[in-house]
């Protein structure tokens, strides 16, 4: 407990230094609500997501702390939390971490940003991003990904979750709210290279089509990193 109260006590303190996402930041507060009741259940509708976590969760339950990044309302944490895994989320927004924390009683929860985590070296054992690095844009990606590196243990592990594609795509509008940032899609070579790049070893790279009617209809990807 000492040593997550920490990760807290610097993470705020970093997060007072720098806000780059500012309208990031303010869009999610404005949909934390309706996002956390579209997507906390949504791992019950997606097989192919629970096995890879499951797999994560069996790599991870006899170590701590493992970070869900960018968490928001920490369906990820909650669902490795369930199979063992001593996990706490970060995320920028504190509109998302307000969910977060009412849905998830017994979890822990940090704000910060993906840049900057205020998270001592070499101190957390697992990070997982499910979909969180498509707010990073490309020429910001290595550091978000070196930050990562940064905190990992040597041996710890990285599993990403994100859309597949090459383009940026700005939203304003979504389910009817207000919001204003953009989401780039990545293909899994270029992940792969930036991951070379700050320095963390591919152990699998996997991609899948999109489940129908049941999320976002773009195609996945799916990396497995660790810092050597």
């Amino acid at each position: 407990m000492m040593l997550f109260l920490l990760f807290c006590m610097a993470a705020r303190e970093n997060f007072a230094n720098e806000q780059p996402f500012d309208a990031l930041q303010a869009s999610y507060d404005t949909i934390a609500a309706e996002y956390a009741k579209r997507i906390y259940a949504e791992l019950k509708d997606k097989p192919f997501d629970r096995e890879l976590l499951n797999r994560f969760a069996e790599r991870l339950r006899t170590l701590a702390p493992v970070c869900d990044l960018g968490c928001g309302p920490a369906q990820i944490a909650r669902y490795l939390h369930d199979r063992g895994v001593n996990v706490f989320g970060l995320d920028l927004s504190a509109g998302m971490l307000a969910q977060a924390r009412s849905l998830n009683r017994d979890l822990h929860f940090v704000r910060g940003s993906m840049l900057s985590l205020g998270i001592a070296s070499n101190s957390v054992a697992g990070v997982v991003a499910f979909y969180s690095i498509i707010h990073i844009a490309r020429d910001q990606m290595i550091t978000a990904l070196s930050e990562i590196h940064r905190v990992l243990r040597p041996g710890g592990s990285l599993l990403l979750a994100f859309h597949l594609g090459t383009e940026i795509i700005h939203e304003s509008d979504l389910w009817g709210y207000p919001v204003d940032f953009d989401a780039t899609l990545f293909t899994t070579d270029e992940m792969i290279l930036y991951l070379n790049a700050a320095r963390m070893e591919v152990e699998q790279a996997i991609e899948r089509d999109p489940y129908p009617e049941v999320e976002y209809q773009s195609r996945r990807g799916y990396i497995l990193a660790t810092k050597p």
